[in-house]
């Protein structure tokens, strides 16, 4: 079977996930999984990691 991957975008209030197949694009493999987990899952876990991100990127008062 054709290797699938996943695009993982996130903005302020929405998470979006797209499937790009590789062979075509010429995007080789982070991480391979055998199953794939829910969306409402994926979704979850991109929404909490941008959060985090966004918290580290935060400049503090002085």
């Amino acid at each position: 079977e054709t290797p699938l991957g996943l695009i993982l975008c996130a903005g302020k209030t929405s998470e979006q996930i797209e499937l790009l197949q590789l062979d075509k694009s010429g995007i080789k493999v982070a991480e391979y999984m055998t199953e794939l987990p829910k969306r409402e899952l994926l979704e979850q876990k991109l929404h909490k990691a941008v959060e985090l991100a966004r918290k580290r990127l935060e400049v503090k008062p002085v």
